[in-house]
């Protein structure tokens, strides 16, 4: 009984000696309050300067600006202001941040704390687990230096080193991050994530993974919530078994889609095909790819490459069964040949490329024009197998000693490919020849103009005529030039289009397509800046008071200056 009346008065005597130290000193406020002291000792030994607190059934309790302290036993060094507690300590501050562990020291005079031993900090629907926290109230900042794991209803973030601001409910993670969500992982360099949206923002080296596409950027975006971002800085998205990068790109899981920005580059190594431009689509649900702005899709063939050129480029269909749509001014450039028309549509499934709109396609030193041209691929080997020329075909060599032209037309034309280089073609229906004809002295002998109803032309490996057969009834004369009108030695369906022809691989750009540049891409928007749109996005009246603010500081900055 004597014992117990002892602690009494003495904690009554402290609690008198702290009331008037405060009083002297410094303001009530800043200083550490006992709320609960239960049983109370003096260890000068182990505790200089010190008042140790130890629970009695009611656990202690202190107070200090707006944070509670229980726990089983403290020790309050009233001097300096600080206290630390021990065993099952709950920190609590307003009404939604909690904090457990089992040591928590707490300067009252800097407003910061320590806590130890299976933290758990709790604000809202925000757990964070580690085993040294460091909390400054000032900043209403906490953070931790050897691994941390936060948890939320979404997902389950873990790092080396983290801080969690309380205003804007932000994690930012240093080293080491990693997000696991029931849909996909992210693991990070450097990443700022808001509980309020579920957005992560990385500032490093990132990689995502999700069921069916993969992501890798250095700077970037992610919607957690809604598997959607937005990645820039080498970026790159693996997605429906093409690998699709450029300058900026942006994916949303739930549309089936992702698109990309500037000096876009998307492999299709299934198909062997890659496709360039400024800008393209992929469309999942769709099986399809848009690209415009330098668009280029290039197959590859054996050991050469087909490029295939149009404004807007349209790719549809699954593996084996796609087809490529270029319109318009579409072009196609190989080694062996080389195209141009108003619109291409090719179809893998059958093999067939059709030219359609003003065609013209060039092989070795021939021209070929009609009203519609076809080239036909073996779908097995993928190499050229035939060409048609559907009306008013019409093949024109240069006559390489003079400045006239050998011709052949007829009303259809059908050409044999053979290891991708056409060696034979045949004109149907209505034809006629147009040939000057040299002696071995390589003088001009005359020109020979023929018509029968059906033409051979046999070509060499280099594509250069070898031979001509005429087939059925063939009637005609071989005229003296001066014989010959300069109006006779074409037909009327002649049009030479040899300057249009494409010499080399990067001329499959139009001369006004050849300026397009990549446009101007601003970029992500700062941390700050990011901060902001959070704090708005969680309390949009936030927004006025934010700009009010703006401008006075705009004001005041104005206002130095002068």
């Amino acid at each position: 009984m004597k014992k117990t009346f002892f602690y009494i008065l003495f904690s009554m005597f402290t609690l008198s000696l702290q009331s008037l130290v405060a009083q002297t000193s410094e303001p009530k406020t800043k200083r550490i309050e006992i709320v609960y002291g239960g049983e109370f000792t003096i260890d000068n030994v182990k505790y200089p300067g010190a008042t140790i607190f130890k629970s009695d059934g009611q656990r202690v309790q202190f107070r200090h600006q707006g944070l509670d302290v229980w726990c089983d036993l403290a020790v309050l060094y009233e001097e300096k202001n600080e206290v630390i507690a021990h065993g099952n300590v709950v920190l609590q501050q307003g009404d939604t941040l909690q904090m457990n562990s089992q040591y928590v020291s707490y300067k009252g005079n800097t407003k910061t704390a320590i806590a130890k031993e299976n933290v758990v900090l709790r604000n809202g629907n925000m757990t964070l687990e580690t085993q040294e926290l460091f909390f400054d109230r000032n900043k209403q900042e906490a953070y931790y230096n050897n691994f941390g794991k936060i948890t939320n209803a979404e997902n389950e973030l873990t790092s080396q080193t983290g801080k969690y601001y309380v205003t804007t409910k932000k994690n930012q993670f240093t080293n080491s991050v990693k997000i696991v969500n029931r849909d996909f992982t992210v693991n990070s360099q450097v990443l700022d994530y808001y509980h309020n949206s579920g957005n992560a923002y990385f500032y490093g080296k990132t990689t995502i993974v999700g069921a069916d596409y993969k992501v890798y950027c250095e700077r970037g975006f992610y919607d957690t919530r809604r598997e959607l971002g937005y990645f820039m800085k080498h970026a790159k998205i693996e997605y429906d078994l093409k690998t699709l990068v450029g300058d900026s790109l942006y994916f949303d899981k739930r549309r089936q889609f992702s698109s990309g920005s500037n000096n876009i580059f998307i492999s299709d190594t299934i198909n062997k095909t890659f496709v360039r431009g400024h800008y393209g689509e992929i469309h999942k649900a769709k099986d399809s790819m848009f690209i415009t702005k330098k668009a280029v899709v290039i197959t590859l063939v054996e050991k050469d490459s087909m490029y295939m050129h149009g404004k807007r480029i349209l790719v549809t269909g699954k593996p084996q069964h796609r087809v490529i749509r270029a319109y318009p001014d579409a072009r196609i450039f190989k080694s062996d040949m080389q195209a141009k028309c108003d619109s291409i549509h090719s179809d893998e499934a059958n093999g067939l490329t059709q030219l359609v709109g003003k065609p013209v396609a060039w092989t070795g030193v021939s021209q070929m024009t009609g009203d519609n041209i076809h080239l036909i691929a073996n779908t097995k080997t993928q190499q050229l197998d035939s060409l048609k020329v559907f009306n008013n075909a019409l093949v024109v060599e240069k006559d390489t000693l003079g400045d006239g032209y050998n011709q052949v037309k007829g009303k259809f034309l059908y050409g044999k490919f053979k290891q991708n280089a056409l060696r034979q073609i045949d004109f149907l229906q209505n034809t006629e020849s147009i040939y000057y004809v040299y002696n071995d002295a390589k003088e001009l002998v005359g020109i020979n103009k023929l018509s029968c109803s059906h033409i051979k032309l046999y070509l060499d490996k280099k594509q250069q005529l070898q031979q001509t057969v005429f087939i059925t009834q063939p009637s005609g004369n071989l005229y003296p030039e001066e014989k010959l009108h300069v109006n006779d030695r074409k037909f009327k369906e002649f049009v030479w289009r040899g300057n249009e022809r494409i010499h080399r691989k990067e001329e499959i750009y139009s001369d006004a397509e050849k300026k397009i540049k990549p446009k101007e891409i601003k970029g992500m928007k700062t941390p700050e800046e990011i901060d902001e749109d959070e704090m708005i996005l969680a309390n949009p009246s936030l927004k006025k008071e934010l700009k009010t603010t703006k401008e006075k500081n705009k004001a005041k900055q104005k206002t130095s200056k002068r």
